[in-house]
């Protein structure tokens, strides 16, 4: 009984702590600036008029305020009422996606970023590095503006102390 009592608290101490660190992602927040310009390098770039689309590909960077995002590829959709600053309403992307701002970073396979929103998708083999602690899962989505975030799929934390080895 005594063993059960302490497995309970340690279980609940533990989910404290991931919910506390979860709910201080900083990738972003009143800082980030959603209005920015959008600025896209790659190998190679593809448009589509019709579909109002652009695909680049190839050692692709997307920069946009204090964001940094590279991948394989992305495919950019532009919105019909011109998206604010950029006239960009969605970047998908694939191949290797990593996500930057400040001292904190998120690697996932794809990823998808609605502009409109400032909510951004990781999905596949997630891992969010926020100094020495991590989180990993299988699907995060992160508002940009507010800093909230939710990690999902069999939910891994890694919490160290600050200041000590």
């Amino acid at each position: 009984m005594t063993l059960r009592i302490a497995l309970i608290s340690m279980l609940a101490i533990l989910a404290h702590a991931a919910s506390s660190q979860i709910a201080g992602i900083n990738l972003g927040s009143a800082a980030f600036d959603r209005t920015q310009p959008v600025e896209v390098t790659a190998d190679t770039l593809s448009l589509d008029q019709e579909s109002g689309s652009a695909v680049f590909d190839g050692n692709v960077l997307v920069v946009q305020d204090t964001l940094r995002l590279s991948a394989g590829r992305v495919l950019i959709e532009y919105s019909d009422d011109g998206g604010g600053a950029s006239g960009i309403a969605r970047l998908l992307a694939s191949g290797g996606v990593t996500f930057v701002t400040g001292g904190e970073a998120v690697e996932a396979s794809e990823a998808a970023y609605t502009v409109e929103s400032a909510e951004v998708q990781f999905i596949g083999d997630v891992l969010l590095t926020q100094g020495r602690n991590s989180i990993s899962g299988d699907k995060l989505t992160i508002n940009l503006e507010t800093g909230s975030g939710r990690m999902e799929g069999r939910v891994r934390t890694i919490l160290n102390r600050q200041g000590g080895n």
